[in-house]
């Protein structure tokens, strides 16, 4: 396809448009203004509202301490400024700055004045920061307005937009000058399908808030983690350094790998509200590519692969995980169900030498959700003992074994960490175990319908995806005369387990008398909810539904009014995923502080460290910031530092048997060494941290603590990196050739 060569005015007014809207983005940064709260919107629990929206607080409360704080904010370490506008009529009240828990600074509050204003540091980034007006109990105290300032930048989404918008720019200027050449006009539209429908699937996330899904103040503290621990200097990170209130929590039981993008983005001072709204998107957009690239490898139609994009991009269960439930882990494992369904198809059945489609999509299953990765192998065996004669008689075997041992190989530095974890620490996992199966199952009624997030426990296949399995029915009851292929067989495999998987989500399904059996309250109660089934199903029936429309005869005349119509009603489920009630990101015209605020210092939803994969034994109640001594009497701390997963203490004992005990969980890894560098035994304290035998000397020892990787880890490393050093080689060399 050959464009022509822009003219020079059109060079011109092209680069004057760029500059202008890139102005625009920098004048709108909302990242360096305010946050300010009248005493009205502190969070409190006492206190009358004045006229001026003033929080005034009286003897008469009988009530002294915290009494009006903000939000917990995840705050980028720098250096601030708070302002508190006041009145108060007794001293000893109190301006405090608080961390997980833990008091980080305070200021008095001068009854003979109106206004303080205070500047503070912080040396690292903060998880759940807070100030508080801690009331003395005497005399009246109105709190009129508390500000907060950044020095520089609360976060630099602003900059981070004009980065994206430029690089877009010259992305299409490199088209308008030639760049489309390299395609044809059939790819253009497609790949400008893919991003449109990847852009209208993330609209509802296009709002100045987030929505505050079951998960997702779990998947923000991951996404926060995991930054702190590539600063920390882990690749891969195993540890969380800076969760549970500095003690550490394990990052290696649930998969990361492409969360890695969200922590970049954080580690450039891209808010955390943004970074996940940005990998959402990425995962809206990779969910149309692997459905395109899937689809089209087992059907020539491209109304059909424009129809399969459409419909799983939008598909009514990947938006219930987005807004409903907010669950990441899943939300990523869907967008490679395609490949996987497409790969099996290859290696049984189709053009053999495509089975590193199983690879990818088996691979990037596994590095998002371990549960849907268990779902992929089930699946797999399945599918080959319904295929077996095919597989021998052919002998397939050779790709799935292929198939099978690069996924591992790739994925080895994330499966030893895992399974040596699981199986070699006490973790709690009880949480993990319930058996409200049943409880949770589907009214069947949802199915016909489209996506209600008002509802947590809704839903759908959606009317579009039910409209593939009329198809399929179609296809199957009516069309006997017609010679069956292989692809036939494998369709109706399809449409068989996608029903299956469906009559499983519902109350139909007799889970509650299964119950009795233990092997299957084994698996439930891993499983949890039936409704995971849904995702599956709904990949069967996309394929079933899409080459369906594509092959049938008696729908040939009717093909483009059945896509027209099943795109519409897709089309439904951005239509009605609900907005907030004010459709405005602003309050009103003179409000400082707004929703984005808000939203990307994660201040409406804040952060949440499950119970699961702690140590047994660390509760909160047993949390603890500081070192503690088995006798304060007898061992005496002088300084204790932590840095990420790095911690030292100096200590004097002055007699034996005694210990200290850091608030660091002892994760299998950490090692202990003294000032000499000789190595200590370390030992599992109260609340499962790092305890430490004191020598009684009544000298002065220092004790380093440190998390190190295990030889086994850095193996497992290697492996995986020189497997895909090897692709890497192998495809280098594969395009010398072809283009010699």
């Amino acid at each position: 396809m050959q464009t022509e060569e822009m003219s020079m005015k059109s060079k011109i007014i092209y680069i004057v448009f760029v500059c202008f809207i890139t102005l625009l983005i920098w004048l709108g940064d909302e990242g360096h203004r305010p946050l300010a709260y009248t005493g009205s919107e502190l969070l409190h629990s006492v206190g009358l509202i004045d006229s001026e929206y003033g929080l005034v607080i009286r003897e008469a409360v009988s009530r002294n301490g915290a009494v009006a704080n903000t939000p917990q904010y995840v705050m980028n370490k720098g250096s601030y400024t708070a302002t508190l506008r006041y009145r108060a009529e007794a001293e000893d009240s109190v301006l405090e700055l608080w961390e997980q828990g833990k008091k980080m600074a305070g200021w008095s509050i001068d009854p003979s004045e109106t206004e303080m204003t205070v500047d503070f540091t912080l040396p690292k980034d903060m998880k759940q920061l807070q100030l508080r007006v801690n009331y003395s109990g005497k005399g009246e105290l109105t709190v009129q307005e508390l500000e907060i300032r950044p020095y520089t930048l609360f976060y630099s989404d602003s900059y981070f937009f004009m980065l994206l918008f430029l690089s877009c720019s010259l992305l299409l200027w490199w088209y308008l000058q030639g760049g489309s050449a390299r395609f044809s006009r059939e790819q253009i539209v497609d790949w400008g399908v893919i991003l449109g429908v990847a852009l209208l699937a993330t609209t509802p996330m296009m709002q100045t808030y987030l929505y505050n899904g079951d998960d997702l103040c779990y998947h923000l503290a991951r996404l926060e983690g995991l930054k702190d621990g590539i600063l920390d200097g882990q690749i891969p990170v195993n540890i969380q350094p800076d969760g549970l209130k500095g003690n550490g929590y394990l990052n290696t039981m649930y998969p990361y790998l492409f969360l890695y993008i969200g922590a970049f983005l954080r580690i450039c001072r891209v808010s955390l509200g943004l970074s996940y709204k940005m990998l959402i998107f990425l995962a809206n957009l990779a969910s149309a590519v692997c459905a395109y690239t899937a689809v089209k490898s087992m059907c020539r139609s491209r109304r059909s692969v424009i129809l399969a994009v459409v419909l799983y991009t939008l598909m009514p269960y990947r938006f219930t995980n987005i807004f409903s439930r907010g669950d990441l882990g899943e939300t990523l494992a869907l967008i490679f169900w395609p490949l996987i369904i497409a790969g099996l198809y290859h290696v049984i059945l189709g053009e053999r030498r495509r089975w590193y489609y199983l690879v990818i999509g088996f691979s990037g299953v596994l590095q998002s959700h371990i549960l849907s990765a268990a779902f992929v192998a089930v699946f797999c065996v399945i599918t080959a003992l319904c295929f077996c004669v095919r597989i021998f008689q052919e002998k397939r075997y050779k790709e799935i074994g292929r198939a099978a041992g690069m996924t591992l190989l790739l994925n080895l530095w994330y499966l030893v960490p895992f399974l040596y974890y699981y199986f070699g620490e006490e973790l709690s996992t009880e949480v993990l175990r319930w058996s409200g199966y049943f409880e949770q199952s589907v009214n069947p009624s949802n199915f016909t319908q489209s996506i209600s997030l008002y509802n947590k426990q809704y839903f759908s296949l959606g009317l579009a995806l039910l409209g593939c399995v009329g198809i399929g029915l179609l296809r199957f009851l009516c069309e006997r005369q017609r010679e069956r292929t292989g692809q036939d067989g494998y369709l109706l495999y399809l449409f068989v387990t996608g029903c299956v998987l469906a009559y499983m989500t519902t109350g139909y399904f007799p889970s509650l008398a299964l119950l009795d059996n233990e092997l299957f309250e084994n698996i439930v109660t891993m499983i949890q909810f039936p409704w995971r089934f849904l995702g599956p199903a709904s990949a069967c029936f996309l394929f079933v539904g899409a080459i369906g429309l594509a092959e049938s005869q008696i729908l040939a005349p009717y093909r483009n009014l059945v896509f027209t119509l099943l795109v519409g009603l897709n089309l439904l489920v951005i239509v009605s995923v609900p907005m907030d009630n004010n459709h405005m990101p602003y309050k009103n015209a003179e409000a400082v502080a707004s929703k984005g605020h808000e939203s990307k210092l994660a201040a409406n939803i804040g952060l949440f460290y499950p119970h699961e994969w702690r140590i047994e034994g660390a509760s909160d109640e047993r949390m603890v910031s500081n070192v503690v001594t088995s006798d304060m009497h007898s061992v005496t701390v002088h300084s204790f530092e932590k840095k990420g997963t790095k911690a030292a203490v100096s200590y004097t004992a002055v007699r034996e048997g005694c210990f200290i005990e850091l608030p660091i969980q002892g994760y299998l890894g950490y090692s202990a060494s003294d000032e000499n560098g000789e190595r200590l035994e370390t030992e599992r304290g109260g609340g499962a941290r790092i305890r430490i035998r004191t020598i009684g000397d009544g000298m002065e020892h220092r004790v380093y603590v440190r998390y190190g990787r295990l030889p086994l880890f850095i193996a497992a490393n290697l492996v995986s990196a020189a497997t895909i050093a090897g692709i890497g080689w192998r495809l280098y060399r594969k395009k010398r050739v072809k283009a010699g």
